[in-house]
């Protein structure tokens, strides 16, 4: 499905009124199947819905790689997506199977206290990128946000090595956005350690348990970090750098990652 629609509307300025045609960004919802129980209603932009459903599973912790994946089952006329794995039993201990609806904000099955855990293990990698190479990086992705510069009403990510962007993704939902690139690099076997994400939006405590459990280092946005986003970011080992505009960039945690010229 298209990820835009036109509308008729009116549009007013200074110089007065006229009608006109807009393109808006579009939303529908998704509701997740997990070994035939329904585990979340997800609103979201209506592409690449597998990845989404797959991302998801993987940051939630109910599906680590695509060997444990046994069919995908997209309807997209009633917006369902049948997941079936090899170890049910296992995925689903200890999850709370209910409908729950999420967009923008973003709201997973752990409950808030799991941001305190700090059993996950600390990233180490010895990965390092240069201030040029992320003003560059940063500016490819402006580049590659086609849906946004249509409509301004999405959110982008995508995976990178410093050469480049590897994945990207657009959707209504910032979380989304990250969790298609999560579920296409699962899909398609591209690995995701020791590389970078770029995301458009803000970045929140939920936000980096999502980057963690890909094991990447580096995680860089355009927007401002919360304050718990800092902290964790922090305690996990992640680069955490906001702010991106132009030439200038905050580093907020773990700065040995970035250097001023990286050396190959």
């Amino acid at each position: 499905m298209n990820a835009i629609e036109k509308f008729s509307i009116v549009r007013i300025s200074e110089e007065g009124e006229n009608d006109t045609e807009d393109v808006i960004a579009r939303e529908c919802s998704l509701t997740i199947i997990l070994n035939n129980q329904e585990l979340a209603t997800i609103l979201c932009s209506p592409t690449n819905l597998e990845y989404l459903a797959v991302g998801f599973l993987f940051s939630e912790g109910l599906l680590k790689s695509k060997d444990e994946i046994k069919k995908i089952v997209l309807d997209t006329e009633r917006g369902v997506v049948r997941v079936a794995t090899e170890e049910a039993g296992e995925l689903a201990q200890g999850v709370s199977f209910r409908e729950f609806i999420t967009s923008g904000g973003g709201k997973g099955l752990q409950p808030c206290s799991a941001i305190a855990g700090t059993s996950r293990a600390k990233i180490k990698s010895q990965t390092q990128v240069s201030a040029p190479e992320v003003f560059a990086l940063v500016n490819e992705f402006v580049q590659h946000s086609k849906v946004f510069k249509a409509t301004g009403g999405v959110h982008s990510a995508a995976l990178c090595h410093t050469k480049g962007i590897l994945v990207f993704s657009e959707d209504i939902g910032r979380h989304n956005a990250i969790d298609k690139v999560f579920g296409e690099c699962i899909l398609r076997d591209i690995p995701m350690d020791d590389h970078m994400i770029i995301t458009s939006g803000r970045i929140s405590s939920e936000i980096l348990l999502k980057v963690v459990k890909g094991n990447i280092p580096i995680l860089i946005s355009k927007s401002a970090p919360t304050n718990l986003g800092v902290r964790l970011a922090d305690e996990l080992g992640i680069t955490l750098i906001g702010f991106v505009r132009g030439k200038k960039m905050n580093i907020y945690t773990n700065r040995w990652r970035v250097v001023a010229q990286r050396h190959e």
